[in-house]
Parts: structure tokens; C-alpha cells; sequence
């Protein structure tokens, strides 16, 4: 079996479905299992959701509801030239359990409530994408990936349950068919929504390759695959024809865009070859991602964080920041789904660069204030360079002014403020 994943921008309006259904259309041959994403950017709309339920804003809840509601019913309106009523009914279903959590109290922690709404947006997508392929004559069958991804209850950033996962997947998924599912969410034991972390549907897509020892996994994207730099920060980018799958850990755990910080390791474990391609050019190889393999062309590769938070502390008696101080420091970024993108210690403070949450980052910090004297200075932007070499640092540290550096064999790394 083949997996296909189409992230939001493949998915962003009538014309991205359509598209995705000529791709697919290539590969009739194949058991193909295609994960989908939500279209476009409603996971950004329905966080503003949870903002204003969080904060009791009925009002800004119905307009945010009903502006979703309309922008998926207009790409369903596109696409069927006919009232598919069904599929109507089905979105219409999901948008009034939807609206029954907020008019409803919220239940559990914001980390919780953040996962009961925010996947709907998956839910949605892909019962349109599933009835689109199905009106186009490439049969499939639509899974939900809550009854698939069995997770942990750690809300926002769950882990997969690999034994339940497997055999839930088993069942589920078998040969001689294709299917449709949603990348991004799972569910505890209790049947609770979780999601995989921002970004997770290219998880959702090794988490079922390494279950079913896929042939292969291609992303389809709106680059020709992995370049060695975002087109639209970096000038003169190349495209990457291969990288290992360790050189690809680390590009994803620096931040690259492209590929997910936790999708390498289960292909890794399994030999799945992971390929990048553009959807826009079949012709095209793009990227080949596998086990062995040197980094072609050798050049260096760079990385842009932006909306990145510098969160200083220092102790208030002049006492060291040793272990004690930091384990709790870092168990508070866990508990409150924050990841610390680098950090840099002396001895009476510490700085932590993250990504400037508008849900987590300030109850963080009033948290953090509770022990130390705490200063943020926030919209900054954090470059990574794997490979650099002398004129990449000079390129990076022309852009901004430099507040925290680090050094080591293979990586530089540096926040700055433009």
C-alpha cells in the first residue's frame, strides 16, 4: 500500500480537491490510504474558536461557526454541480456537534478543550475529499482516525499507543481497497479527543505506513520537494534530491516546514522510503528521503523560526540555576504544550527561545513568575544553518539584531530581532 498525504494548501479550495483527485487518479493501480488535513487555514480559524469559547465570547463564537460553516459549504457548492445532500448532511452533522461543545461548559483543562474543537477541521476536509474522489470514480472508503490513532492523554502533543494503534489500523485497513483519513488527531482511552502537535498529519501518515509496512509515503506540497531553504526567505535555493533519514531528523527537529519533527522515525524503524513532491508536477521526482544516503548536493540548509518568544529568568536571591531550578522550569514548558526551540544558561538566569503561543505563553508565565523575575521580548525570529559555512553565518547575522547565539560542529543557530 501506498500513502498519500495532502496538507492544507492542497486542500484550500475546489480547485486544490480537484486537483488532489487528478493526482490519485495516476495511481488506480495501487491500494492507496491518502491522509488529509484540514483545508486551507481553518485549524488557524478554529484556535481563534477556542480563544473566544475560553473566554466567553458567544457572540464572536457564532460568527467564527458560521464563517466556517459557509466557507466549506461554498467548496462543496463548487464542486458537485449538483445538491449533494449527503455529504450536506454529513459536514452539517459535524458542524452541530461542533457547535453543541461551545455553547456548552468547558470540560478539562484548555489543552483538552483545545483538542475536542480544533480537529473537526480534519473531520470535515476530509468527508469532502472522500465524496469528491468517490464522484470522480477513484472509490474509497472514508476512517475516522479517532478509532485508528489510540493515544496518551498528553492534550495537544498526545502520544501514539503503538500496540492499540497497530491492531486498531489491522482492522481496519485491508488490501484490494483504498481509503480516506484524517492526519492530526487520535484518541485517548476514554475515547477524548487528542491531537499529534501542530503540523501531525505527516505523522498520522508514518504512524500508518509503519503499521502496514507501506511501499512508500509521498507528502504532496506546493514546493517541487525539500529545498535546502523556504523559496520565500532564501534566495538562490536548490532543491535536495536525497537525504538520509538522520540528516531529515535533524532538519525537522530545527524547524523545517516541510517535514513534521516526529514522521522520520517510525519509516526509519521500518525502511519506508519517504518522498516529497509537488503536486503541481508530476513529472517531477522531488525528494527521496531513505536510509544511507548522503545529502545531495551537499550545501547548507537554513531554517526560519519567526514569532519566537525570548523568555528570560533569573533567580531572586542571586542562588545558581542548577538542576532543581530547571527540571521544574521544563516541566512547566511540558505541561503547558510549549517547546523550548533553544535555550542558554549562566549562572544566576536562563533564556529560553519558543513559539510565541497566544493560548499557553501567558498562563506560562504567570506561573513562571510565581519563582523567578521573568522578562520576555517577544517577535523575534530564530535561524538555524545545518552544514554553514562563512558566508551563511554572515548572511544570517546581516539580518537582524543578534540576542542569543550558539555554536556547535554542524548547526549555528541564532535568534535576532529585525
Amino acid at each position: 500500500m501506498r500513502i498519500f498525504k495532502f496538507g492544507g494548501a492542497s486542500v484550500k479550495d475546489a480547485a486544490g480537491v480537484q486537483r488532489v483527485a487528478s493526482i490519485v487518479q495516476h495511481f488506480t493501480a495501487d491500494d492507496i490510504l491518502i491522509v488529509v488535513s484540514a483545508m486551507g487555514k481553518t485549524t488557524n480559524a478554529l484556535e481563534d474558536l477556542v480563544k473566544s469559547f475560553l473566554n466567553g465570547k458567544k457572540e464572536d463564537c457564532s460568527k467564527q461557526l458560521k464563517d466556517l460553516k459557509n466557507s466549506h459549504q461554498q467548496i462543496i457548492d463548487e464542486l458537485f454541480p449538483q445538491s449533494n445532500e449527503r455529504l450536506t448532511n454529513e459536514v452539517g452533522e459535524l458542524f452541530l456537534q461542533l457547535e453543541t461543545i461551545v455553547e456548552s461548559p468547558a470540560v478539562g483543562s484548555f489543552n483538552q478543550v483545545y483538542d475536542q474543537i480544533v480537529g473537526f477541521g480534519e473531520l470535515i476536509s476530509t468527508k469532502i475529499v472522500s465524496a469528491y474522489l468517490n464522484f470522480e470514480g477513484f472509490e474509497n472508503r472514508w476512517l475516522d482516525a479517532r478509532k485508528l490513532i489510540r493515544t496518551d492523554q498528553n492534550y495537544r502533543a498526545a502520544r501514539v499507543n503503538w500496540n492499540l494503534t497497530r491492531r486498531l489500523v489491522l482492522d481496519n485497513v485491508k488490501s484490494g481497497n483504498s481509503y480516506i483519513t484524517q492526519g492530526f488527531i487520535g484518541s485517548d482511552d476514554n475515547f477524548n479527543p487528542t491531537t499529534l502537535g501542530r503540523e501531525g498529519s505527516d505523522y498520522t501518515a508514518s504512524v500508518i505506513a509503519y503499521v502496514l509496512q507501506a511501499e512508500e509515503v509521498t507528502i504532496w506540497k506546493d514546493v517541487p520537494g525539500v529545498l535546502n531553504g523556504d523559496p520565500k526567505v532564501f534566495q538562490g535555493t536548490e532543491l535536495l534530491k536525497k537525504i538520509s533519514f538522520r540528516e531529515a531528523i535533524e532538519l525537522a527537529f530545527y524547524g523545517a516546514s516541510v517535514i513534521h519533527p516526529k514522521t522520520i522515525q517510525p519509516l526509519q524503524e521500518r525502511g519506508v522510503p519517504l518522498r516529497v513532491r509537488s503536486f503541481s508536477d508530476l513529472d517531477q521526482e522531488g525528494t527521496t528521503i531513505s536510509e544511507g544516503v548522503n545529502l545531495e548536493p551537499f550545501l547548507p540548509c537554513f531554517i526560519r523560526k519567526s514569532n519566537q518568544q525570548l523568555i528570560s529568568l533569573a533567580t531572586r536571591d542571586l542562588a545558581f540555576i542548577a538542576e532543581d531550578h530547571l527540571s521544574k522550569i521544563y516541566k512547566l514548558f511540558h505541561e503547558y504544550g510549549l517547546r523550548v526551540n533553544l535555550s542558554q544558561h549562566a549562572a544566576t538566569s536562563s533564556s529560553f527561545c519558543v513559539n510565541d503561543d497566544p493560548i499557553a505563553t501567558p498562563a506560562l508565565l504567570e506561573q513562571l513568575k510565581q519563582s523567578f523575575d521573568v522578562s520576555v521580548i517577544g517577535d523575534l525570529e530564530l535561524y538555524t544553518v545545518r552544514h554553514y559555512d562563512n558566508s551563511a553565518v554572515a548572511d544570517i547575522q546581516s539580518r537582524g539584531r543578534k540576542l542569543l547565539e550558539q555554536v556547535s560542529t554542524d548547526t549555528y543557530q541564532i535568534v535576532i530581532r529585525i
